[in-house]
């Protein structure tokens, strides 16, 4: 799922601080907003837009982090409005939605571990790639078109 790949250039202390302030933000946001799925997308892009004129390592890691924000707000909204829908009464409790809460939790588990992994080695400078997430960012801050890119 994550692996340590050289990175076009070695990133400065300010730059591995800040892509490091990239998934801490998810985290933090967490921690305000756990009941409410889309908070931390929020938290990571208003980041995210503050990193835009960056250094590329920098601009990189806010891009993966806001995409692995994007598809856990997926997979966190399904799950808060199915549990929204149980407790109107509108449906009831099935081993689908019971499945589907174990699966998110797990996602979301993997996921806050992966953050807290990714936020400290960046923090020494070493550049980790999410597995899909890592290809996406590429795609995203190309480094020829370093200047333009979201």
């Amino acid at each position: 799922m994550i692996s340590i790949d050289s990175f076009v250039y070695p990133p400065t202390d300010h730059e591995a601080e800040g892509a490091s302030s990239a998934y801490l933000m998810s985290l933090i946001a967490l921690m305000a907003g756990l009941p409410i799925p889309i908070i931390n997308l929020i938290a990571t892009f208003m980041f995210y837009l503050g990193t835009r004129k960056k250094g590329y390592f920098v601009r990189w890691h806010s891009t993966q982090a806001l995409l692995s924000q994007l598809s856990m707000l997926f997979i966190n909204s399904t799950a808060f409005w199915w549990t929204i829908s149980i407790i109107w009464g509108n449906e009831t409790i099935s081993n689908s939605y019971l499945a589907y809460l174990f699966a998110a939790i797990l996602f979301n588990l993997a996921e806050f571990a992966a953050t807290i992994y990714t936020a400290v080695q960046t923090r020494k400078g070493k550049h980790v790639v999410w597995w899909l997430y890592g290809d996406i960012s590429n795609q995203i801050v190309n480094p020829t078109n370093a200047k333009n890119s979201l």
